[in-house]
């Protein structure tokens, strides 16, 4: 699958336990030199599960969210929220069938994708969607 989200609709992240993702360790470090490191660390734990890492897929079938690498491209500040713009590298594979004579490698590919978040500035829920072109 390949290509935006065509709706452009923002994914709500969960947690398993409060059933809401909350980037609240970033939330308290906007507007301190630890604000970019923290918002990378915890957009990079989120994992394939919460980001759209499977709409953003250009070279595989399957996203697999070890090792994400975060880049910050862009923040801006509302009133109530902050507005992300973030660069996500991952790898994929081009799943075969399964079989146990299936020749297809399971090499992994190197994927990017850009995501758009947006953070509440009270609660530090986060919502998240695959960036549009």
């Amino acid at each position: 699958m390949t290509g935006g989200n065509p709706n452009n609709e923002f994914t709500r992240m969960m947690d398993t336990q409060s059933k809401t993702a909350v980037l609240s360790r970033s939330l308290s470090a906007w507007g301190s030199g630890a604000f970019e490191p923290t918002l990378k660390e915890e957009i990079a734990q989120l994992g394939a599960d919460v980001l759209p890492l499977q709409q953003g897929l250009s070279s595989g079938s399957t996203s697999l969210d070890a090792n994400l690498e975060v880049m910050v491209l862009r923040v801006t500040e509302e009133s109530d929220r902050l507005r992300v713009r973030a660069g996500i590298f991952y790898s994929s594979i081009v799943s075969g069938c399964s079989c146990a004579d299936d020749p297809t490698p399971v090499d992994e590919n190197r994927e990017y994708c850009e995501v758009e978040l947006e953070i509440d500035r009270e609660t530090g829920e986060a919502r998240a969607a695959l960036a549009g072109e």
